[in-house]
């Protein structure tokens, strides 16, 4: 019996203790659920939901009237250059310009020791004078002897020997004559004038040394720079529109200064050389410029824009907006619902910030200009406006 009542009172205190710790569990448990509640309430990211919106920067995709333009790098050549020298022997006197000064046609330049030359002409003037005035006798004697054998004084020997004379001082006088010209026109070469409108160089002869004739010396070197050259080349791929668009008119030609992109030379295409280099696969060509503020120079390399023809209705984005890929060119296109898509594009050229686009836009989709390495296919953005639109007025 004593066992059997130990036996029979151990499950009541077990039961009555079971329940309590299950109502302290419960308790627990709901509050440790209120306490995940008023987590997730005071952080919203700790539950998944939609990303925001991407800001990015659009651009309309436009159709329009644009040139077609071939580019490339070129040289610029001075339209003459003249080496001046010295075509007598003398001292050099006078130099008549400073160095890089812009000189015109007819200026003096240099000035060689003219005396030796003048006192030649006044000795061949002199000798003319001699000439002539034996020429005077030897004529009037000439006649007389004409006259004397006419009546028969004289025989037919003194007439002639009297002719010769006259004849040969007649031709001496020619002689003089020539003679004098020479030394005026030696006397003038004295005086070097300036061949053509240009830029002069350095010195390279000083007043006071001996200029010679035979030594072929450069005195200075003029570069015409107004109108001035512009010298490149282009594939022979480019040949056939260049020549077709030239034979419709004149071809327009920029040059455009490195550091001074905003303002391009205007020119015109001047030149095709009549062959394809071999070696380089390219064809030579000639920019005219008329270089009004002298902002070419030669021996300066600039880029050149050629301009052959304008094709309209062209579908153009900004270059920005061109991204590549695995598959290519794409861009990311903004759909009416504000969601994008990538979408390959075929790229037919580029011309200044803008490219052409031959298949995959139409006119007055919107393409993501900026903002593209937040993006995947579906995303939802917002637009933003661009930094380069200009501030409406605060009134």
């Amino acid at each position: 019996m004593t066992k059997a009542m130990s036996f029979s009172g151990a499950p009541k205190a077990t039961a009555r203790f079971g329940r309590g710790a299950w109502r302290r569990f419960a308790l627990a448990l709901l509050a440790a659920l209120a306490l995940a509640g008023c987590q997730k309430e005071n952080n919203p990211g700790a539950k998944a939901g939609p990303p925001p919106p991407a800001p990015v920067v659009v651009a309309p995709v436009v159709r329009k009237t644009v040139p077609v333009e071939f580019r490339a790098f070129g040289h610029v050549e001075s339209n003459a250059t003249v080496e001046v020298r010295s075509q007598i022997t003398g001292v050099l006197q006078t130099t008549h310009f400073k160095k890089g000064q812009d000189v015109k046609r007819g200026d003096l330049l240099f000035t060689i020791d003219p005396r030796p030359y003048e006192a030649a002409v006044k000795q061949a003037e002199a000798t003319l004078a001699r000439d002539a005035a034996q020429f005077k006798n030897a004529e009037k004697e000439a006649g007389r002897q004409a006259e004397l054998l006419k009546k028969g004084y004289v025989p037919q020997e003194d007439y002639d020997r009297a002719q010769t004379a006259a004849d040969a001082l007649a031709a001496a006088m020619k002689a003089d004559a020539a003679v004098i010209e020479t030394a005026k026109l030696n006397l003038a070469y004295c005086y070097i004038h300036c061949p053509i409108d240009g830029r002069t160089g350095d010195y390279l002869a000083d007043a006071g040394n001996l200029v010679n004739m035979a030594n072929d010396v450069t005195l200075v070197i003029i570069n015409q720079v107004r109108p001035i050259e512009v010298n490149f080349s282009l594939p022979e791929r480019d040949l056939a529109p260049v020549m077709e668009n030239q034979a419709r008119g004149r071809l327009k030609v920029q040059a455009v200064i490195p550091g001074q992109e905003s303002r391009p030379e205007g020119g015109e295409l001047a030149f095709v050389n009549n062959t394809v280099d071999r070696a380089t696969g390219q064809f030579q060509l000639l920019g005219s410029f008329a270089n009004p503020e002298g902002r070419l120079w030669p021996g300066q390399y600039v880029k050149v824009v050629l301009t052959v023809a304008e094709e309209p209705d062209a579908i153009v984005i900004p270059s920005r907006a061109i991204q590549v890929g695995q598959k290519g060119e794409y861009v990311w296109v903004v759909k009416p619902d504000k969601t994008v898509e990538d979408r390959l594009v075929t790229v037919e050229r580029a011309f200044n910030s803008e490219t052409v686009i031959s298949k995959g836009l139409k006119a007055d989709e919107q393409v993501v200009v900026d903002g593209q390495l937040r993006l995947v296919p579906g995303a939802t953005v917002q637009v933003k406006p661009s930094p380069d639109a200009p501030e409406e007025a605060t009134p």
